[in-house]
């Protein structure tokens, strides 16, 4: 007992001791405070030395609570001379800090021990690399919906962006000064004298003296914080005086504040575009992943199906990474082509087949081959996910989703990307592709020797990446987000089952601004269970495109080089006629009689000559039709 009542007495003592070092700076500052130490204690100086004191006080009285239970127990009684006593005391003080270690260990050891968010994310990332190692298929459907930028009950309704009130207010204070140069100009004859010129003048020039400096970026004239500041106070002012019924409300910005009103939509326009518009659009796709053949095969459909319109635009994609090729249904683009070059683009009963394939140039491809490239593309991503930090993941609870109950999900895995997630994801994936590539150059140096392109651009790419880091293009993306006219964020509901296979996925994007007035949500259903994609309507178009029975794709590169040796051929024949000289009187500066003497009408259209056959024997050497001769 005596020795628990030591023990209780020194620690109150020692929190007498540390109450009295805490006061006395305050004791100090009022015995001196006529001295210069008062003239360096602020406001916030009070705050925070009132603060420390309470923070110190609580921590002094929490730690005596605490220590009355559990630390006193693992103490050493030193004024007790049995040694037994000792020892059984010295075995529970190693017991408690051991404890203590194995505890800290526990608190940051994520690896050993990982906290929920953690486990979340090593859950999620375990069920990505397998997914992206198997071979899948997936179904998508992608809705859209529009909604006020700000809530109508939040507290910043009513309020402005920074950057719109920046434009508006500069805008508002240009058209005041057009207006008072206006003004100017009328009471040109007025009556003044010369001593109120005089005045005036005097006026100006000390008000340009001491504003001179004045600006909100050194070297800019014209723009002073705070005659922006006047401007802008005025303008809130004009906005809120009445307006008779008679008369139109006139904008105070001009042009601008014009423009500006255009761009921005109102409640009934956002309720109206997601009635007609976006209530009956979707965006579906199927896609088939081939991970070993490096193939991934969709068809996406743009659909808009409502009471009075139903249209449809599909198009079949294939990318062919093994390959080098890239397969598409040019069908959908085959009108605008028709209408840049209409004697190169053929109709569609002209076609063999559906698709069309396009392989990269070979040049190309042997400086950077596309497996490399998508290798160090997938790896990136997979890496640069697992280094984003714990607190983005959290598993959700799906009781009461309905997309989860759809798919047949047991447990499911959130991840927010925000600008400065997106930033980070960005830079590390940038970051992990150049270091894959430079892989690649170092394991082949007889294909990249010094000087190659590669090489140098690769040595070039690391030299930047050494002076940022990852998070520094995210904190970039914020930067534009807080400042510019558009935010954006996205969030990732991944749906798993009890095996840890990924089900489907659930995406929502978020794209909106001030400028406009809205936002709009971009929710994208992603679903990977083979009965979904056999039921699908645009199944048998992917397997018409590039299924085992599909008819094989016209050679993109051979239509493209015969219409660029056509083009290069039409081109030699019109060099070729610059050769011949013409004048008014006679088409060619050549003798008008022909072989038997005779002389002919040269000027006459009708007339066949032999300088025309020798023109069109010039297109017939070239292989060019006689009509684009003319031409």
């Amino acid at each position: 007992m005596s020795s628990t009542h030591s023990n209780h007495r020194s620690r109150q003592s020692g929190c007498r001791s540390q109450l009295h070092e805490v006061t006395a700076p305050a004791a100090i500052y009022h015995k001196n405070k006529h001295r210069n130490l008062s003239r360096t204690l602020t406001a916030t100086g009070y705050a925070l030395l009132l603060g420390g004191t309470s923070l110190v006080l609580m921590g002094c009285q929490t730690s005596a609570g605490v220590s009355s239970g559990a630390v006193s127990d693992a103490l050493i009684d030193f004024e007790v001379a049995d040694s037994a006593v000792n020892q059984a005391q010295g075995r529970v003080f190693t017991d408690r800090l051991q404890a203590n270690s194995a505890r800290y260990e526990q608190l940051f050891d994520q690896q050993s021990y990982p906290n929920t968010e953690t486990q979340a994310k090593t859950r999620l990332l375990a069920a990505i690399r397998q997914h992206l190692a198997s071979e899948h298929v997936a179904v998508a459907q992608a809705n859209y919906h529009m909604a006020p930028f700000i809530d109508p009950d939040s507290i910043d309704a009513g309020a402005s962006s920074l950057l719109r009130t920046i434009i508006e207010t500069y805008a508002y204070q240009e058209e005041q000064a057009i207006d008072d140069e206006a003004a100017d100009d009328n009471s040109e004859f007025a009556d003044r004298s010369f001593a109120d010129d005089a005045d005036e003048a005097f006026a100006d020039d000390e008000y340009s003296a001491n504003t001179k400096d004045d600006g909100l970026i050194p070297g800019v004239q014209g723009v002073k914080p705070k005659a922006l500041l006047k401007s802008y106070e005025a303008m809130q002012a004009a906005k809120q005086q009445p307006v008779a019924s008679d008369d139109k409300p006139m904008p105070t910005t001009g042009v601008i504040g014009q423009m500006l009103a255009m761009l921005h939509r109102t409640p009934e326009q956002i309720a109206a575009t997601n009635a007609y518009q976006y209530q009956h659009l979707t965006f579906n796709s199927v896609s088939q992943f081939r991970p070993k053949q490096r193939q991934l095969r969709s068809v996406y459909s743009y659909d808009y199906v409502s009471p009075t319109l139903s249209s449809s635009i599909q198009i079949p994609l294939a990318l062919d990474f093994n390959d080098s090729r890239i397969m598409v249904d040019p069908s959908a683009i085959m009108p605008i082509v028709a209408l840049a070059s209409p004697e190169n683009t053929p109709l569609p009963q002209e076609m063999a087949s559906h698709t069309v394939s396009f392989g990269l140039p070979k040049g190309i491809t042997e400086q950077l081959p596309p497996t490399v490239l998508y290798d160090a593309a997938l790896a990136a991503i997979q890496k640069s996910m697992a280094e984003l930090a714990p607190e983005y993941f959290s598993a959700v609870d799906i009781r009461n989703d309905a997309f989860a109950k759809e798919v047949g999900a047991s447990h499911a895995v959130k991840l927010y990307i925000g600008s400065k997630q997106g930033g980070e994801l960005v830079g590390k994936i940038l970051k992990y592709m150049t270091q894959s590539l430079q892989e690649h150059v170092d394991a082949n140096p007889s294909q990249y020797p010094d000087g190659a392109m590669l090489k140098a651009a690769l040595a070039k790419a690391q030299l930047y990446h050494k002076g940022y880091q990852s998070a520094d293009v995210g904190a970039l993306l914020q930067l534009i987000e807080a400042i510019g006219p558009i935010s954006f964020n996205q969030t990732n509901y991944y749906y798993l089952d009890r095996a840890n296979q990924l089900l489907a996925k659930q995406q929502r994007l978020n794209v909106g601004s001030d400028l406009m007035g809205a936002t709009t949500s971009v929710l994208n259903q992603v679903r990977y269970d083979k009965a979904s994609f056999n039921d699908h309507a645009l199944t048998p178009l992917l397997a018409e495109s590039f299924g085992a029975n599909a008819k094989p794709a016209i050679d993109g590169n051979a239509w493209l080089a015969k219409i660029r040796q056509q083009k290069d051929r039409l081109r030699s024949a019109r060099y070729a006629r610059y050769d011949y000289e013409y004048d008014d009187e006679n088409r060619y500066d050549v003798d008008n009689t022909d072989e038997e003497g005779g002389v002919y009408d040269s000027g006459n259209s009708e007339d066949w000559n032999d300088n025309d056959e020798a023109l069109y024997d010039d297109a017939a050497k070239y292989g060019i039709d006689s009509k684009l001769a003319d031409q």
